[in-house]
């Protein structure tokens, strides 16, 4: 795989990040949505002929990670045209395909994914939310509970992944479905989190909410196939979230370390601040090269691969975005916990990439069973 990013790279590397800093650490989301999507950052990564750039995961994890490097990042990018966008481009009917991806790329419509459920957790084998046909009409019925899912109210619809009976072993297996906001019986209750974001959360009830019968998303017995062509990218995703939020605070601290003065000299000259800041830089930088990787292997097609490769650099970045904005505040003393620095909040943003959408112990188990052949632990 390629270790230097292509002039291409660079080059909408350069052109977000310029966009970013118009925008700053006050934006406005809308506006900035609407002006990423114009420029066509939003659908950098679908198919030309639906309107996107005809890029991949790799492009799309650049403009998230240089919008969150100036302070502005777009939490919806995970789930709309990465998560969604990604799903349906590979598996959605032509006419889904039609009515939905010109829109994710233009940013007219945007979509909210709905996987987790309060008593599943990590475990996506106890989710609950099911699917049945309604003999008679041939339509879905669709029952269950969703929690922390994204800008429900915001969203267009949401693809919710749920659980339907295979006739011929009568287990239940995923698949993922298109719900409209406004469809009866599909309610939304917003949670009440003390994390500082534009973007907010909310907990699902699907009341035998009807959808037609093409409201279904690819092959009905793909599975699992379908479901991780969406979570490998999101990993991902999180990934350059992460890094994008932790070269933000490095760059807060760095500029406060070399203004800072004391006893004569900038506090940045001293190896107590400066070696910790150096080595977040590192982490920051080691974890781009594998979130790199994963991107491209996605990119090619390698799913097998890119699933342990996003694993890694979701973790990676998350404890290096963690680290990286608790060394910034640390910088700033007191400072750090003013609003007019801006880097307190970080403190607990910075923890959702060690969290969601999968916990740094669940990696750990993935890669010391999947990689390293340990027995499973769970």
């Amino acid at each position: 795989m390629p270790t230097i990013e292509t002039d291409e790279h660079k080059a909408l590397r350069a052109a977000v990040a310029a966009l970013g800093k118009r925008h700053g650490r006050t934006y406005d989301r809308e506006q900035l949505w609407s002006e990423a999507a114009k420029l066509g950052y939003l659908g950098v990564n679908l198919p030309e002929e639906y309107g996107g750039g005809g890029g991949g995961i790799s492009e799309l994890s650049i403009v998230l990670e240089e919008l969150g490097a100036a302070g502005c990042p777009l939490l919806m990018m995970v789930v709309s045209p990465a998560i969604c966008g990604t799903v349906i481009a590979r598996f959605g009917t032509d006419a889904q395909k039609q009515e939905w991806l010109p829109a994710l790329a233009d940013g007219t419509r945007t979509m909210a994914f709905g996987i987790t459920e309060p008593d599943a957790g990590s475990n996506s084998h106890r989710i609950t939310t099911t699917a049945r046909r309604d003999g008679d009409t041939g339509d879905w019925l669709l029952t269950g509970r969703k929690v922390f899912v994204s800008g429900v109210d915001i969203a267009d619809a949401t693809l919710i992944v749920g659980r339907t009976e295979d006739s011929r072993t009568g287990s239940l297996k995923p698949c993922l479905f298109i719900v409209p906001r406004e469809a009866t019986g599909f309610g939304r209750r917003q949670i009440d989190m003390e994390l500082n974001a534009v973007e907010k959360q909310f907990e699902l009830t699907l009341d035998d909410v009807r959808l037609p019968a093409d409201a279904l998303v690819g092959d009905e017995d793909a599975g699992l196939l379908q479901l991780f062509a969406g979570l490998n990218p999101e990993r991902v995703m999180t990934a350059a979230f992460a890094i994008g939020m932790g070269r933000y605070a490095l760059s807060k601290a760095v500029e406060y370390a070399r203004d800072r003065t004391v006893w004569n000299a900038p506090i940045g000259a001293h190896q107590a601040i400066a070696h910790p800041l150096a080595q977040a830089h590192i982490d920051l930088e080691l974890a781009r090269l594998m979130m790199q990787k994963a991107a491209h292997l996605y990119d090619v097609g390698d799913d097998i691969g890119a699933g342990e490769a996003a694993n890694m650099a979701k973790y990676a970045a998350g404890e290096a975005c963690v680290k990286a904005v608790d060394q910034a505040v640390h910088t700033l003393g007191g400072n750090g916990l003013t609003r007019e620095f801006g880097l307190a909040s970080l403190i607990t943003a910075a923890r959702v990439a060690r969290i969601a959408p999968v916990s740094r112990e669940m990696i750990l188990n993935y890669v010391s069973h999947q990689t390293l052949g340990l027995p499973k632990s769970y």
